[in-house]
């Protein structure tokens, strides 16, 4: 069972996990094992709340499919069950990317004093560089 907040949660029976033949360089160990794992988890025919589905969906990330499948492929270790905890840690990771909101930012002005001070330290150096032109002839 994954635990996404102190409600929503996901029941394992509703992820499915295949065992794959992984890429890549292994030699022939990889050639002869199937130690990858294709985590997929159904988001429309979950229980998470009907909102929780709609942003889930609503989500841009290549590894959501148009039917609503998530798709995760875990290939790093040498043993199966290390992947399949990969799988299910990568999936706990991006719904709880997903679902958590953000605070809305509020709007702030800066004080008068600082509005002042950055006023003032604009003309000391317009000053400044006031004095570097050429400089006239003295007759």
């Amino acid at each position: 069972m994954i635990r996404l907040s102190n409600t929503v949660f996901i029941p394992s029976h509703e992820i499915a996990f295949s065992a794959i033949r992984a890429q890549g360089a292994g030699g022939q160990h990889v050639n002869k094992t199937s130690s990858a794992v294709q985590l997929r988890f159904d988001v429309r025919h979950s229980c998470l709340p009907v909102e929780c589905k709609q942003r889930i969906l609503n989500y841009p990330d290549q590894r959501i499919s148009r039917q609503g499948v998530i798709v995760i492929k875990a290939q790093t270790h040498r043993s199966q069950e290390k992947n399949r905890q990969e799988a299910t840690s990568r999936l706990e990771s991006l719904l709880k990317k997903i679902l958590m909101r953000q605070k809305p930012r509020k709007a702030t002005k800066p004080s008068r004093s600082s509005v002042k001070k950055r006023l003032e330290s604009k003309q000391q150096r317009g000053k400044l560089k006031n004095l570097r032109g050429r400089v006239g002839r003295f007759d």
